[in-house]
């Protein structure tokens, strides 16, 4: 505990622990002259003062004691001991980015690990961290589309929100053009530069009130970049499927309109990105962040709190308590 106490103090003056050189010299003083002053009182018997004379010799030093402590105490006020944070403030411009995930059934899928859906969740809580001055918001959509959460710069309420996302918030299905439409909805009335959506699915569109087309149209209008990007291995992949006997693993063909996602991306001027695995979805994300890149300066300094106080407080304590034993318990009699 002391250890991690000085990690995180310092001493603005540190010239003053000098001072702690002439302890020993005032320890070897008062040894010396103790010695000097001590005498020997004559009575014609003794036997009487044995008990007080030995409580005495006890505690007759622990004025001193104290008067030490207090000493001590103040040489470490004096080196104005200083709470130290660092901090760092970021400034620029950042960009409005929405997140926008498809939660469908088939995102269960095992060919990720530990499938589709907890992949895309890890490397997306990793971007929000990497953005620093970015508004980013979460879009999920299946047969129906939601906004997990709304553009903010709140990195704990974001990864939150992303580690909330699982199967069967919404009706199954897969409508990639409700969720990009929620998507440019959300950055409509955004007054930044840059305007970006990740769209994340595995599917091909089977549903939903607006269209791809329509939602691409609707991106276009308002400048919306899309980037999207195709999960799923070739062929066929192991998925959790709800029988009459339970849940059984299933091998279902993987099935992804990259054509469509391919001229949502191009028209709308972002990329089309294909992962396979867990490590290709990773690079794509980091890709993206290279590409999306915001302008932030980042300044550092160092604040400093004044932290001598409670030293004064103690060692002036300590020669209270000094005084006070002096005085009274422990008072010399002529």
């Amino acid at each position: 505990m002391i250890a991690e106490y000085f990690e995180i103090i310092s001493f603005a003056m540190p010239q003053f622990f000098l001072l702690v050189l002439l302890l020993p010299v005032v320890i070897f003083w008062y040894v010396w002259y103790g010695n000097k002053q001590q005498g020997s009182l004559k009575v014609s018997s003794a036997k009487n003062f044995a008990g007080l004379t030995s409580w005495i010799n006890i505690y007759r030093h622990i004025p001193f004691v104290f008067r030490m402590l207090a000493l001590t105490f103040f040489i470490i006020a004096m080196a104005r001991p200083q709470y130290k944070t660092e901090e760092q403030q970021a400034e620029g411009d950042g960009l409005d980015i929405i997140l926008c995930l498809d939660v469908s059934g088939s995102m269960t899928a095992q060919d990720f690990l530990p499938n589709r859906m907890e992949a895309a969740k890890k490397v997306a809580i990793d971007f929000i961290d990497k953005r620093i001055t970015d508004r980013i918001g979460i879009v999920i959509f299946s047969g129906e589309s939601f906004t997990q959460c709304p553009l903010t710069t709140d990195k704990a309420v974001l990864i939150a929100a992303v580690e909330g996302i699982r199967n069967g918030l919404l009706e199954d299905g897969t409508s990639i053009g409700d969720g990009l439409a929620t998507s440019v909805d959300r950055l409509r009335s955004s007054k930044s530069k840059s305007k970006v959506v990740i769209l994340l699915t595995d599917g091909e569109n089977n549903g939903g009130l607006i269209g791809p087309a329509n939602a691409k149209e609707i991106a276009k209008a308002y400048g919306v970049k899309v980037y999207t990007i195709g999960v799923g291995t070739d062929g066929y992949a192991p998925t959790p499927t709800n029988t009459p006997m339970g849940v059984v693993m299933q091998q279902q063909k993987v099935s992804i309109d990259e054509k469509l996602l391919t001229e949502i991306a191009n028209e709308t001027g972002g990329r089309y990105f294909r992962a396979k695995d867990n490590e290709g979805l990773q690079n794509i994300y980091k890709l993206i962040d290279t590409l999306e890149k915001s302008k932030v300066t980042i300044t550092q300094f160092t604040r400093y709190t004044e932290r001598y106080f409670p030293f004064v407080m103690l060692g002036l304590m300590m020669l209270l308590v000094e005084m006070i034993l002096r005085f009274t318990v422990l008072k010399k009699f002529p």
